[in-house]
């Protein structure tokens, strides 16, 4: 109840709303340039988890060869530079305030996200944190 609370809360005043949206026009730019759709790809699964990142984390993906290392170099000269350093920006303001310190924290999550999103997968995590376990 309390990671849905702060997910709400988080669309609402966290930015998840407007980081989305971010997340989602480079996902456009990159289906648009067609040789991009990876980068397409990542950018949503980067928007879905910037929508609703309490109770998720990034895990790597078993399997994944050199060419994702590779694209992930090239993601982070485009692309992920700058929405690392928007999240960083978000964070810092959000933790000014007592209340917003839980949303900068999410913020401060979504920055290697951002750096580095090829490669990983989103994951639910239990309630000590485990990812990839669900609650029985």
């Amino acid at each position: 109840m309390v990671r849905f609370l702060l997910n709400l809360l988080w669309l609402v005043f966290g930015s998840g709303i407007v980081l989305a949206i971010g997340y989602g026009i480079a996902a456009l730019i990159c289906f648009a340039l067609v040789v991009t759709i990876p980068f397409g790809v990542a950018s949503l699964r980067l928007a879905y988890y910037s929508l609703w990142p309490f109770g998720r984390t990034l895990v790597p993906k078993p399997g994944v060869g050199v060419a994702s290392g590779l694209a992930n170099v090239l993601w982070l000269v485009v692309a992920g530079w700058w929405l690392a350093l928007s999240h960083i920006v978000a964070g810092v303001g959000l933790c000014l305030t007592v209340i917003g310190i839980p949303f900068g924290i999410a913020n401060f999550k979504l920055v290697p996200a951002a750096l580095w999103p090829l490669g990983r997968e989103v994951v639910e995590v239990d309630d000590l944190g485990r990812p990839g376990f669900s609650p029985a």
